[in-house]
């Protein structure tokens, strides 16, 4: 779980020079004088900020996606999102766009994945919304009972969000990266096989249970 940390505001004497080279490696990392501060100050004593562990979150993602060929992950250093790109097997390819974004803090919910397509296709549109709504009542069905974890679903034009509920236990990066990158590829296969007419929503439903059944850990 990814917790908040309670900052307070201290005044501190650093020298003119020093405060020039954080300034200059701040604005080199896309960051802060003061996040940056915080963050050096942190590793020196051997605390994991609650950024830091989401900056390694994200990695391990990008990493662990890297080799897809359906997922193209982007992460830019000391952010709390990323995206991944997706092409659909329709006409003119049209790309799905994958947002996740971690909360420094929250009890239920540790952040939300976020679904963004844009296509002037009625028949696409109506196709993926009949999914958005089919995956909500699978989860409702399956994963609401098994896992405690509060989840909020909102379908906007052009966009389906669903938050990425606080797991049942303490874990790693590892297990995190590994839980969230799992489900964004079983979404996107899903998805993929519904939109293509290989799958039907009985099989969509069945497969989705098949690895419910065989995940330790629930977000």
């Amino acid at each position: 779980m990814i917790r908040d940390m309670k900052k307070t505001l201290y005044s501190l004497m650093l020298s003119e020079d020093v405060v020039r080279e954080v300034d200059a490696l701040a604005h080199r990392m896309g960051t802060n004088r003061s996040s940056l501060i915080n963050q050096i100050l942190a590793e020196h004593v051997g605390y994991t900020t609650p950024e830091r562990r989401i900056g390694d979150v994200l990695s391990a993602i990008e990493q662990l996606l890297a080799p897809s060929r359906e997922l193209v992950p982007f992460f830019a250093p000391n952010s709390l999102s990323m995206s991944l790109k997706s092409s659909l097997e329709y006409k003119y390819r049209p790309t799905i766009k994958y947002e996740v974004e971690l909360y420094r803090g929250g009890e239920d919910s540790i952040g939300e994945l976020s679904v963004i397509f844009r296509t002037q296709s009625a028949a696409l549109i109506g196709a993926m919304t009949e999914f958005f709504r089919l995956w909500k009542r699978i989860e409702d069905r399956h994963l609401a009972p098994l896992s405690g974890g509060a989840r909020s679903y909102a379908l906007y034009e052009g966009k389906f969000l669903r938050s990425l509920a606080a797991p049942e236990k303490n874990c790693s990066v590892e297990e995190l990266a590994a839980a969230i990158s799992d489900y964004i590829q079983l979404f996107d296969r899903l998805m993929k096989s519904y939109l293509g007419a290989r799958m039907d929503a009985q099989e969509i439903e069945a497969a989705y249970y098949s690895h419910l059944i065989q995940t330790m850990l629930h977000i």
